[in-house]
């Protein structure tokens, strides 16, 4: 379906969510386009490259009317290695603890790394020129969300100094070949550092603006709740950088191995300009604890990978890891002190189970 892989995780096939199982991500820097995860809230437009038109408005002391070629033509094209992560990662661990209703339960593989062609969004703005007022800069897709009452496209913003840093792109290329239409084509926003859902797909409109984008999946969704409230416009905290995350990828949850020497593998994450510095893994709770090698990261945008050998004794087995970045955070220990209404921004321990024999 929609050329992914046959062993993809489909939580949804109309609107289209998926993950990969995580061996497809262990031991790879670049996620295969075919194993990338699928998060959408509408059918996929279909829009023909060629006709396509994007327009750059509001807050500006001058209009664009960009075409793909006049994307390619007029702005220096970046090449950029970025991780991206839904808000939702690795809810299952959280509706393990609480019932969360109506939403998807996604594992730990809705986190995908590719490269990314483009161009950076800062020159748009550069050539648009914001006016005094400007503080936000809104993006608008025409993939209609029929969730919604009543149904509207997608759209969401992010501050106008992160649009301006450089490292958001425009991108219509992914690991080297035109972007697939299933994850965004013919241009999508790319931001790194927050969550996926500001990263917009089928872009088509840039709005520079004096508040936050009034579309609902900015006003209303995506937004963290303390446990006991209930969701509504403006409640909350607007979600946007993400947090720092780990998970392990290989072996799976639930799988029989033989005892003895086990490679473990997994991904860290540590965004907005940090590094992951040290991941430890555990194989009674977290009483004891042993280092395993991390990779460095292929770009300040992405996540590192990280690998061990741990010598597991016969029978049921609980393997826990925890990460910490270059300014000594860490992840928080239990999934239960992170429970909110809507499952977002679980960076508790990853924890699996397996039996050795």
């Amino acid at each position: 379906m929609w050329g992914k892989r046959d062993d993809m995780v489909v939580h949804d096939k109309e609107p289209f969510n998926a993950e990969p199982p995580p061996a497809a991500l262990a031991g790879q820097a670049l996620t295969p386009v075919d194993a990338f995860y699928s998060r959408n809230h509408g059918p996929f437009p279909d829009l023909d490259p060629a006709t396509w038109r994007l327009r750059v408005d509001g807050l500006v002391d001058q209009e664009l009317d960009l075409s793909l070629s006049d994307l390619q033509r007029r702005f220096e094209t970046r090449t950029e290695v970025v991780t991206l992560e839904c808000a939702g990662n690795r809810r299952a661990e959280l509706l393990a603890v609480r019932p969360i209703p109506g939403q998807v339960p996604w594992g730990p593989t809705t986190i995908s790394t590719a490269e990314w062609t483009g161009v950076s969004l800062a020159d748009l703005l550069v050539a648009a020129r914001p006016v005094p007022g400007a503080a936000h800069v809104a993006f608008t897709a025409p993939d209609v969300s029929p969730s919604v009452d009543p149904p509207q496209p997608y759209g969401s913003s992010i501050p106008l100094p992160k649009a301006c840093s450089g490292e958001v792109l425009l991108a219509w290329g992914m690991n080297g070949a035109p972007l697939p239409r299933i994850h965004g084509g013919p241009v999508r926003v790319v931001v790194p550092g927050f969550i996926g859902a500001r990263s917009v797909k089928w872009v088509q409109h840039v709005t520079v603006a004096s508040e936050p984008s009034d579309s609902y999946f900015q006003a209303e969704d995506y937004r963290l709740l303390p446990p006991d409230a209930e969701p509504g416009p403006g409640r909350g905290i607007s979600l946007g950088p993400l947090t720092m995350t780990s998970a392990i990828l290989s072996p799976d949850h639930g799988d029989r191995l033989p005892a003895g020497p086990t490679d473990v593998i997994g991904y860290a994450f540590a965004p907005e300009g940090r590094r992951i510095a040290r991941v430890d893994v555990s194989l009674d709770g977290g009483q004891t604890w042993t280092q395993a090698v991390v990779d460095d990261p292929p770009s300040p945008w992405a996540w590192q990978l990280w690998h061990l050998v741990l010598d597991l004794p016969a029978g049921p087995v609980e393997i826990t890891a925890r990460a910490w970045d270059d300014s000594g955070a860490t992840q928080p220990e239990f999934p239960a002190s992170l429970w909110n209404p809507a499952g977002y921004a679980n960076n508790s321990w990853p924890r699996i189970r397996v039996d050795a024999a």
